[in-house]
């Protein structure tokens, strides 16, 4: 969609659709430019974004903020923790978390992959705004 001349990304059925002002979202991201780029993406909904820098962070956030994390955008390539062992640990310990995968590598296994090691979603990058609002969407409901 394009911006309109108010500079709004949504039309009003989005924005209503994608209104998360009430929600806690975790980005764990390694990369600057990606994770602004969702950043951007999310800013109207009005979700709270906290970031996470690879999946170390991501574990001890979950733990400090316990209960407050609504869902996880999980890099797989990071390092110190990768997004599949990050996944794991913080599944094991609160499973109601949706953690949504997200990477470059787009082959046809990944999706299945991603699914089979136990997370909720899987996006490929480059991100497409509207399909990373759906499944957001999705997954917080």
């Amino acid at each position: 969609m394009a911006e309109s001349d108010s500079g709004s990304l949504f039309s009003s059925a989005e924005s209503d659709q994608y209104h998360w002002n009430n929600r806690v979202l975790l980005i764990t991201e390694d990369e600057e430019v990606n994770f602004f780029y969702l950043k951007t993406l999310l800013r109207k909904t009005e979700a709270r974004v906290i970031r996470a820098k690879n999946g170390k962070e991501a574990v001890d956030i979950i733990a400090k903020h316990c209960g407050e994390i609504d869902l996880i955008l999980m890099d797989l390539n990071m390092p110190v923790m990768d997004g599949y062992e990050a996944m794991k640990i913080i599944k094991s310990r609160h499973p109601g978390i949706p953690i949504i995968a997200q990477t470059a590598y787009t082959l046809t296994d990944d999706r299945r992959k991603c699914l089979k090691a136990g997370f909720n979603d899987y996006i490929s990058k480059p991100i497409n705004r509207l399909a990373l609002l759906r499944m957001l969407n999705e997954n917080l409901s």
